[in-house]
Formats: C-alpha cells, sequence, structure tokens
C-alpha cells in the first residue's frame, strides 16, 4: 500500500552528476511569474514519455537514487499489468483503464469500487507483498509487466526475481516528485502503456487547469500548519521542496519546520514539535485519527498542543472553522485510503480542499475529515 511508501517523503539524497544535472535543470526552470506556475513545475524529474516516429512510445524512468534509466518500449497496448502499488491503480482509473489490472500488492487496500468488484469476480488477484511475493500467482498471471517502485538505489530481491523468470518489471518513481503536478504528470505514462494517451493527456490538462486556477484564485487566509505525528516513534516533517509542503503552500499554508530547499523529510522531536505547535493554527495528516478523542489519547501533550494551536487560531482572528483535519475521509473496510491512490492523480481536488480548510470552511470535503 503506497501509504507505507509515502514515507516517500523519507528521500535520500541525490548522488550521481546525472541525477543532479536533471534535476538542477528542471528546478533551475520553475520559478513562478507572479501567481502562476512555471510549466516547468509540471515535469517530472524521474520519467520521460517520447512518442517513436512509427508509433508507440518509449517510457524512460529514471532513478533518484543513481541516475539510472530504465526504458520500456511500447508498441502495443499492454493488456495485464501488475501493480505493486495501490496508487497506481488511481493512475488507471483516472483513464478509464483499470480493466487492464490482473495482479495488485495489498488488493484488500484498493478503493476503486470497478477493481473490488473485479477482485470478488476472480478477475483480480493479490500478488503478495515485494518483502513476501506470491511468484507463482505473478507466474500463472503471466503479465505483459509487472509495475513496482524503488526506495533505495538497489534493485530490489523481488525484481531481480522476477526478472531472471522472464517477467518484464518496470520501476517507476511517481512517488519521489516534489510537485503535486509533476506526480499527475505520470498519467502519461498508464496511457502510453495502455494506448490511452488521448485520455491520459485530457484528464491530465483538467488537472493542470484546476490546479492553477483554484491556485491563482480567490484570497486566501496564511495559516501556520503543523504536519503529522509520530510514525513508529518518530515525527516526519516534509521538506520545504516535498510533494506534500508544495501541496499545503500552493493552498496558502505554511509547514511548520520544513528544511528550505529540501526534498527529503526530517525527523523532529517531540520537544520540537511542541514548540511548532506554539506557532501553529492548523494541524494535518494526523495518523490513523478519526475523532478529536483519538488523537489526544496518542500523547500525553497533544491537548497541550492543541489548546496553544485554539489558542493560536483565536488571537489571529481565525474564525471557529476546525483546526485539526486528516486525510482520511475515503476509507475502504479494510482501512486502504484513497487519499495516496487516486489522489495522487487529483492533486486539484486535494488543493481544493486545502484551500477549503485554511478559509475555515467545515464544509464537505473529498479527502479531509474534521476532527472534532
Amino acid at each position: 500500500m503506497h501509504c507505507v511508501l509515502i514515507m516517500q517523503l523519507f528521500l535520500k539524497d541525490l548522488c550521481l552528476f546525472f541525477a543532479v544535472l536533471l534535476t538542477s535543470a528542471l528546478a533551475g526552470c520553475s520559478s513562478r511569474q507572479g501567481d502562476t506556475l512555471s510549466a516547468n513545475e509540471y515535469l517530472p524529474d524521474y520519467l520521460i514519455v517520447e512518442e517513436i516516429s512509427d508509433g508507440g512510445f518509449n517510457v524512460i524512468s529514471i532513478s533518484p537514487f543513481d541516475g539510472r534509466a530504465d526504458t520500456v518500449i511500447v508498441k502495443k497496448s499492454f493488456e495485464s499489468v501488475v501493480l505493486m502499488s495501490t496508487t497506481h491503480v488511481g493512475f488507471l482509473d483516472a483513464i478509464g483503464c483499470d480493466s487492464v489490472i490482473t495482479g495488485v500488492s495489498g488488493l484488500r487496500y484498493v478503493c476503486s469500487p470497478q477493481l473490488r468488484k473485479a477482485a470478488q469476480e476472480g478477475r483480480v488477484k493479490d500478488v503478495g507483498y515485494d518483502a513476501a511475493p506470491d511468484y507463482e500467482t505473478i507466474l500463472s498471471l503471466n503479465p505483459d509487466l509487472v509495475l513496482t517502485y524503488s526506495v533505495s538505489g538497489e534493485m530490489s530481491r523481488f525484481e531481480n526475481k522476477l526478472k531472471s523468470l522472464g517477467i518484464r518489471v518496470f520501476c517507476i518513481n511517481e512517488h519521489l516528485e516534489r510537485h503535486p503536478l509533476a506526480r499527475a504528470s505520470y498519467l502519461r505514462l498508464f496511457g502510453a502503456l495502455t494506448g490511452r494517451m488521448a485520455e491520459a493527456d485530457s484528464v491530465l490538462a483538467q488537472v493542470r487547469g484546476n490546479y492553477e486556477r483554484i491556485r491563482s484564485g480567490s484570497a486566501r487566509r496564511a495559516r501556520k500548519v503543523l504536519v503529522n505525528i509520530p510514525y513508529s516513534d518518530q515525527w516526519f516533517i516534509p521538506g520545504g521542496d516535498n510533494y506534500m509542503t508544495h501541496l499545503i503552500e500552493d493552498a496558502g499554508g505554511i509547514v511548520l519546520g520544513a528544511g528550505e530547499g529540501e526534498r527529503q523529510s526530517s525527523v523532529i522531536s517531540l520537544e520540537k514539535a511542541y514548540a511548532l505547535a506554539s506557532e501553529a493554527d492548523c494541524w494535518l495528516n494526523v495518523g490513523p485519527c478519526t475523532t478529536r478523542a483519538q488523537l489526544e489519547k496518542e500523547n500525553p501533550v497533544f491537548p497541550d498542543m492543541l489548546r496553544m494551536i485554539e489558542t493560536n487560531a483565536e488571537s489571529a482572528g481565525l474564525g471557529t472553522g476546525a483546526l485539526v483535519w486528516n486525510c482520511n475521509l475515503r476509507l475502504n473496510s479494510s482501512g486502504g485510503n484513497d487519499f495516496w491512490e487516486s489522489g495522487a492523480a487529483r492533486p486539484d481536488i486535494v488543493l481544493s480542499d486545502l484551500v477549503s480548510i485554511f478559509n475555515g470552511d467545515d464544509g464537505e470535503k473529498v479527502f479531509y475529515r474534521p476532527l472534532k
């Protein structure tokens, strides 16, 4: 489930020259004019989709860890794809092509109603996790492609094993892209793989247009945002050039404690989080909590932190709207979170939620719930 993987946010430093050069070139072109996003902020750092002159596509995935390039040449549409991340389900679902999915890692966490129905009917199988894969099921599916992701510069044993069995594997890194629109651009990857590039480009244009309109729209209140709670006793704060930070900033917020220019997340102490709470007027993404009472029970100092946030909001005249929100409104019965599934392909909808939250609107959201 991409929820774990999204601890993304634990990106290692780029190492080899090629990776650094590519990242610098793209980031260097991403300055904003006024309130308009540069076109280069739409471009992924780790993916290139090139049209072939005689038809089809070259799809190139670039490792953020060592700059290694992996290429898939798509001459005809893939009809059977196994996904090692539920996030990839969201991209295929967005372009109306989830019927090509024959296997998924962590199938019970999938939120897509169509795919859950396909699973009930036996048309989609669970293939285990890369740490404990079901090779027999994967081989029985005989997929055109297994799509996976990386968390380090080393090729996993899982990937090596599949390749030795003659299964084509393609590793992509959308979870490590720095901007929400760069991540959404992976719609073009799935369009290329499935012969639905026109649909992918259409959805992507809609996402980009909506995102730009929402970001540069009506006046918004600047909010000082505390993010996350401890995960396995570690409190992670996304860096200043991180996917989540860009979403919050584009909605008008400031992520307290975010390292300027840093893509990777940093670990802070509980004492540091307490100090940040003394500045915050909003708290987002609070782990598994769905109510304020649950959050207060997570740690003995959380009630004090909540009171400080409330005092700050009151002093700033921010109204009576909810001050703590979690991105787990759309959970399935097994705890799968659609924020990490369809939300990756539709950052415009996530941005709309955040703008509404920062403006004190307690009305219905798509991905976020207030903790009351």
